[in-house]
């Protein structure tokens, strides 16, 4: 359940891109969008329809977002990178990626606009000491090791790096623009690898992650053995990319 708590809304809100990619997502997307409006008054939210086959595209329009519509599923990255370009464009200095099944609390996003003083991008961290949320088996491991592999490469300690809340302020908008991963998790975790090696300054605050509101978790028990291997290549992958590829002309 959304639970209303309107927050103290930081200045900077105005000049904050809320993105929300959503594949399928017309059972709750129009809840989350409410919320974000009702918790963070002045916000402006882009849904982008990433091919959905159902209502999304009106439940999301309905309830007050701006609707990017794609015409076929690119994944979450590619969702992401089409959210970044608007953004750009558009003029806004920082984005903030909320999911649209109800599992990020708005209430956080001051807390990671607050951290980008500091930072160019900050993950919402569900495993730093706030909630109860658990995962097992082979995600489990998956995480452990990208946590130490990428705290390695990032220069500082991040314990959930495949987590999509997460804040990007106006050099990461720029970068990710162009080079915003659309591979199966490199939204996540290549895009971590792609700042670390673009010199950007990547933090962490803990969130408390909440239970879906609607649609079809994105895994399950029996693909859990699969996200290790994934995940593990994604990493590969990310690593392999000489870092020329993304320079952005001046990152200043």
């Amino acid at each position: 359940m959304l639970v209303d708590r309107i927050v103290h809304v930081p200045p900077d809100i105005t000049t904050t891109l809320i993105v929300m990619p959503a594949f399928n997502e017309e059972a709750s997307v129009g809840d989350v969008v409410r919320e974000v409006f009702r918790k963070l008054p002045g916000a402006q939210v882009l849904v982008v329809d990433d091919g959905s086959t159902d209502g999304t595209k009106d439940a999301a329009e309905a309830a007050g977002a701006l609707v990017a519509q794609l015409p076929f599923n690119l994944g979450v990255g590619g969702a992401m990178r089409t959210g970044f370009r608007y953004a750009r464009d558009s003029g806004y200095q920082n984005v903030i990626q909320i999911d649209a099944d109800g599992q990020h609390d708005p209430a956080s996003v001051p807390d990671l606009l607050g951290a980008l003083e500091n930072a160019d991008l900050v993950l919402g961290a569900r495993f730093a000491g706030h909630g109860e949320y658990e995962v097992r088996g082979p995600r489990q491991w998956a995480m452990v090791t990208l946590a130490s592999i990428l705290s390695h490469t990032s220069r500082t300690r991040l314990t959930d790096t495949t987590s999509g809340f997460r804040a990007s302020g106006p050099k990461a908008v720029r970068l990710f623009a162009e080079h915003y991963p659309a591979e199966y998790l490199g939204d996540t975790i290549e895009a971590l690898v792609i700042a670390s090696r673009s010199g950007l300054v990547i933090r962490q605050v803990p969130v408390v992650m909440r239970i879906r509101a609607g649609g079809v978790p994105s895994h399950n028990p029996f693909r859990s053995a699969a996200y290790l291997g994934r995940a593990i290549l994604a990493l590969a992958f990310a690593y392999i990319r000489p870092k020329s590829t993304y320079r952005v002309g001046s990152m200043e």
